[in-house]
């Protein structure tokens, strides 16, 4: 079970401008399920937040999607998310990875619109949403991953 090597939840961000969805997995590293959608408000707020929701969680690593272009390149946010997370990892106590966020957010759309879900009911979720994608992306990636992929 490569997922259980280094057991604990896992939380990854889909950074925005406005809004930064929340996701975790469960402790087995299996699963990703939508937490929330944090109004941004300054870095050190949006760090508070997410140290608490760290330590409540028992979180051990932090995912952020990280915008690529279809042609494997980094995207035009790039540069601001990687800024973003540098000032993270001074202030978090778990590691950060980056992971490719191409086209989450247009997954976590038709995901939600499969559900009936439209207009303000889906803008509030689709960050949670787009989210779970990037996270779930992630840990199917690690299956199989031995244990110096880590």
């Amino acid at each position: 079970m490569p997922n259980n090597i280094h057991p604990g939840r896992v939380m990854a961000l889909d950074l925005g401008e406005k809004r930064i969805g929340i996701a975790l997995s469960d402790p087995t590293r299996t699963i990703a399920s939508a937490h929330s959608v944090l109004a941004r408000r300054s870095r050190l707020e949006d760090t508070a937040h997410y140290s608490r929701l760290i330590a409540e969680n028992g979180v051990n690593l932090l995912v952020i999607g990280l915008p690529m272009t279809l042609g494997g390149r980094e995207g035009e946010r790039a540069g601001w998310v990687r800024d973003y997370a540098a000032d993270l990892a001074e202030r978090l106590p778990v590691p950060i990875v980056f992971w490719d966020e191409s086209l989450s957010t247009v997954e976590a759309e038709a995901a939600l619109r499969a559900q009936g879900r439209r207009g303000r009911k889906l803008r509030q979720r689709i960050d949670a949403v787009a989210a779970t994608v990037i996270l779930q992306s992630y840990l199917d990636a690690q299956r199989g991953a031995t244990p110096d992929d880590f």
